[in-house]
């Protein structure tokens, strides 16, 4: 798993949009070396006082970047990931909507193949704020600097209780977007597995919502693999009907597959504390961590 250190810099796809625009913004105000953008078409322009190049290769080449934030619509989303990883990218931040199952599953092909790491898409990004790097959609006065894991499959509740954690004196060394999309680049497995070994991170949260099966998945590999720090969590979604398709693509209920109730069993008997609200989640924390 690939993350930027402090001061690293990082290109901006899709920097002309409004969107791309204002973010980028807010992430230099945060501190993050927003070193390049790129638009096609609109090389020599500056937004937000940052260069805009052509190609992602141009402004790899200029700036030594390995870490991109995709900003593209997504009907190109899958030609600008492409780019950046044959320009030498190895990590992209995919905030990209409604990206098509198949240019995800040929995204995530072309990510392996190059040994890429790619958060989302559809994801509120990843902040690490001991380094002060704000790659993503974050409100960041929601964040601080700690010693807890924070990975979400949901952006809003990834603020809450980021928020939460934060009043609570307990701060974050990360806070990742996994993407609401049922096709994720990097899966939460993926982050435990980068947590397990690190000395700088005591707890992990999981937020977790109904549809699909993730959650259990995860259970299973806490379980088996004997986890070896206190790990949190709150699912989302307790009073969702059936059958209903809810805010994210992947969250729907089919019977008893993917309910609130399945993945909240399967994360107790992982040796994981439940939060039944948001809240909740930093008193628990707070209990285990500050003993």
């Amino acid at each position: 798993m690939i993350l930027p250190e402090q001061g690293e810099p990082i290109v901006v796809q899709g920097i002309t949009g409004k969107f791309g625009s204002l973010h980028a913004g807010l992430m230099l105000q945060y501190g993050t070396n927003v070193a390049a953008g790129v638009t096609p078409g609109r090389k020599g322009e500056k937004v937000v006082g940052v260069p805009v190049y052509d190609k992602v290769a141009q402004a790899v080449a200029e700036t030594g970047a390995r870490c991109s934030i995709v900003f593209v619509p997504a009907p190109y989303f899958y030609s600008a990931v492409e780019e950046a990883i044959l320009a030498g990218i190895k990590l992209v931040v995919a905030i990209t909507e409604h990206v098509p199952i198949r240019d995800e599953l040929k995204m995530i092909d072309l990510a392996r193949a190059h040994d890429v790491t790619v958060v989302g898409p559809n994801t509120p990004g990843v902040i690490l704020p001991s380094r002060k790097i704000k790659m993503g959609i974050m409100p960041a006065p929601s964040f601080k600097a700690g010693r807890v894991a924070l990975f979400s499959r949901s952006g809003t509740l990834m603020y809450e209780i980021a928020n939460q954690l934060t009043l609570g004196g307990l701060g974050q060394t990360i806070a990742l977007g996994i993407g609401g999309d049922p096709v994720n680049g990097t899966t939460m497995i993926d982050w435990f597995d980068w947590v397990r070994t690190r000395n700088d991170i005591e707890g992990v949260v999981a937020v977790g919502e109904i549809g699909g099966d993730s959650e259990e998945r995860l259970a299973r590999y806490i379980s088996e693999t004997k986890f070896p720090k206190p790990i949190f969590s709150y699912v989302a979604g307790r009073a969702a009907p059936r059958e209903k398709r809810m805010g994210h693509a992947g969250a729907i209920i089919y019977g008893d597959l993917g309910t609130a109730d399945s993945k909240i069993s399967a994360f107790r008997s992982a040796g994981v504390q439940v939060a039944m609200t948001p809240s909740e989640v930093a008193t628990l924390v707070g209990r285990t961590l500050n003993r």
